[in-house]
């Protein structure tokens, strides 16, 4: 699993879409959308958890869980994606295999708002109209 490093990374995530599970708030961007994007096949993942989650010791589990639900989501994400996870408080007291699953239904449903439009064909001229 490839990691977001770059404070510039994290802010073009910000500027994608986003969803909101219980235990954390999912932003991503596909690359070639961001300023400068390098074409890398793979999906990367940025975490974010505030000082308000907790102290350093909560906030380094909840990172500790949130990079093994990312490892273990990893093939549901969309390649050439930058995702950003930034955690809530829920995120320490939800089981593992709750995290898991609100991760994989939050990379499909952010995986729909990131698929580019498709475009439309017109071969019927509108209604009440002729060719």
């Amino acid at each position: 699993m490839k990691r977001l490093k770059k404070r510039a990374e994290f802010v073009a995530a910000a500027k994608g879409a986003r969803t909101e599970r219980r235990a954390f708030v999912i932003q991503g961007l596909r690359r070639d959308e961001s300023e400068g994007g390098r074409r890398e096949p793979d999906a990367r993942f940025g975490f974010t958890v505030t000082k308000k989650t907790g102290n350093s010791v909560e906030r380094s589990r909840i990172k500790r869980r949130l990079r093994a639900a990312a490892s273990a989501c990893a093939a549901d994400a969309r390649p050439g994606c930058d995702y950003v996870l930034v955690a809530r408080r829920a995120a320490i007291s939800l089981p593992f295999a709750d995290l898991v699953s609100e991760l994989a239904g939050g990379l499909a449903r952010l995986d729909r708002a990131l698929k580019p439009p498709v475009a439309a064909k017109d071969d019927k001229p509108p209604s009440g109209t002729s060719r």
